[in-house]
């Protein structure tokens, strides 16, 4: 694979890591009123390490419970769900600590758009290189 596929092959898998991430964290802060709910996270470079050496870890599985149901496969893959570590005590059993969610889901975003950056610059760069061999 060549250099150029290979680096925008990881910004691509880690994009999509991003995306699967901020999907748990916005369930997490839609739940946040949900008796019992426990708040979920996947640690990032464990699920980087596992897409980038092909593995899958599991994730969550969808199980179709009628015949008339799609396949999901929305956290499957490199991404290994677990339940956060709680940070506050709930009466209703509820793990969601807000501000942890918010800043976690703050943070995700900011890297997400890290990302795109990067990208979209690597593709900037392949145009200019292209665009200059031809004149």
């Amino acid at each position: 694979m060549s250099a150029i596929a290979q680096s925008v092959s990881v910004l691509s898998q880690a994009m999509n890591l991003r995306t699967m991430r901020h999907q748990v964290l916005a369930s997490n802060i839609a739940n946040a009123d949900t008796p019992h709910y426990k708040a979920r996270d996947f640690s990032f470079t464990a699920a980087m390490q596992n897409a980038m050496a092909g593995q899958g870890a599991g994730g969550l599985a969808m199980s179709r419970t009628a015949g008339g149901h799609q396949q999901g496969d929305a956290l499957n893959g490199s991404a290994f769900l677990q339940y956060r570590a709680e940070t506050q005590s709930a009466v209703d059993g509820n793990t969601v600590d807000m501000d942890v969610e918010r800043t976690q889901i703050s943070e995700n975003a900011l890297q997400y758009q890290i990302l795109t950056q990067l990208i979209g610059d690597k593709f900037k760069g392949m145009r200019t290189a292209l665009s200059s061999t031809q004149g």
